[in-house]
């Protein structure tokens, strides 16, 4: 991939605030071309971007938990001889969960693994973690949560990109 210019910046960061911004008004707003802010937005598209999402109002779709949840894989099961199977196995299962947003390997807090996911209730936060032990207890030693109430008032900053974007003028 060739190095991002400033102009490259500007237009990703100006998508991440609203990726529904049409060519021609970004190159109003920069100053710049419609065919240029095409081209590049091309390109982005092609080589950097995952893709464009909407963030919604969880709770006015019916959300009410958003839960971070981290995870101690057993040692024995993750062993260089079983390392494929059990990878296998755990991406099925996060690949079957709808409402895991996000998921990966992570390090700190004596934790491997983590999940980013949304719950329309605590019953079904509940229901989401007896599945969990019945489908892959056999894998997972520990596993801990953080629930955080998305209908509360507590909830000060909504996920959203722009507050990078805006950052990085």
């Amino acid at each position: 991939m060739r190095k991002l210019k400033p102009e490259d910046y500007r237009i990703l960061f100006e998508l991440m605030k609203n990726a529904r911004i049409s060519d021609r008004k970004l190159a109003k707003l920069l100053g710049t071309s419609q065919p240029t802010v095409s081209r590049k937005r091309a390109f982005l598209e092609k080589e950097l971007l995952e893709g464009y999402t909407a963030v919604p109002k969880w709770e006015k779709l019916g959300y009410e938990i958003f839960a971070l949840t981290f995870f101690k894989i057993k040692s024995v099961v993750a062993t260089k001889e079983r390392y494929s199977a059990v990878r296998k196995k755990g991406l099925d299962w996060l690949m079957s969960q709808p409402n895991v947003i996000m998921a990966g390997s992570c390090r700190g807090m004596g934790m491997d693994a983590f999940t980013l996911s949304l719950h329309q209730s605590y019953s079904d936060y509940d229901e989401w973690c007896r599945k969990l032990r019945l489908e892959l207890g056999d894998l997972i030693d520990d596993f801990q949560s953080v629930l955080v109430n998305l209908l509360g008032t507590e909830l000060l900053k909504p996920l959203h990109f722009k507050y990078l974007a805006e950052a990085n003028k």
